[in-house]
């Protein structure tokens, strides 16, 4: 891979990847959605309680991802985060490498903007390829999905291939349909009984 797979990357759109990637698991698996844009088309492709969507902490969807995926061994862990926040907190991608977890898949959406705070450029916007970034930080199964129906094939390769996988897509600054209602104690209420790690209340 190289600079020109990031450039010949088809822009794609974010929603319709994100429903992409929902049809294309089973109710077992799990999705991390990243602050702003990013949750509130997880949140709009249906709710599910395996489900968890970020709010207020931007950079740390792959963090919380690398713990769920460690606690949860015998789940796929998708998080979904922006190219702005994936940029605040490279070093978790160093984490995620030395861990060698195998259950942990990191999307990337990159528009090349802090969308949600006014469209300001980011880094990938000129020279910044975040594929190879995160094979410079150990993370051998790094890609740019070319197309949608590359994105599917890496997702599906995702579900009999170990981990842990890094795919990025190139995505347009469409904004999302709906937002998440922002409520974060139901929102880890409703995941942690997803996972079954948390029963009715005095269990």
């Amino acid at each position: 891979m190289s600079n020109t797979d990031q450039a010949n990357a088809k822009i794609m759109n974010r929603a319709d990847l994100t429903r992409r990637l929902k049809a294309a698991i089973t109710d077992e698996e799990i999705i991390i959605g990243g602050i702003g844009h990013t949750n509130f088309d997880l949140w709009g492709a249906g709710h599910r309680p395996k489900n968890f969507y970020m709010l207020g902490s931007m950079g740390s969807a792959s963090a919380i991802g690398l713990g769920v995926a460690l606690g949860q061994p015998n789940r796929i862990v998708y998080a979904l985060d922006g190219d702005g926040s994936i940029l605040m907190q490279l070093g978790t991608l160093g984490t995620i490498a030395s861990t060698n977890v195998t259950n942990l898949v990191v999307i990337i959406w990159d528009n090349g903007c802090y969308q949600i705070t006014g469209g300001q450029p980011t880094a990938t916007s000129s020279q910044v390829d975040l594929a190879e970034v995160a094979r410079g930080l150990g993370i051998q199964q790094a890609f740019w999905a070319k197309d949608e129906q590359d994105f599917e094939a890496l997702i599906a390769r995702t579900r009999t291939e170990p981990g842990p996988w890094f795919i990025v897509a190139h995505t347009d600054n469409e904004k999302p349909a709906v937002a998440t209602d922002r409520d974060p104690p139901q929102i880890r209420d409703r995941f942690m009984r997803g996972l079954g790690v948390k029963g009715e209340w005095g269990r």
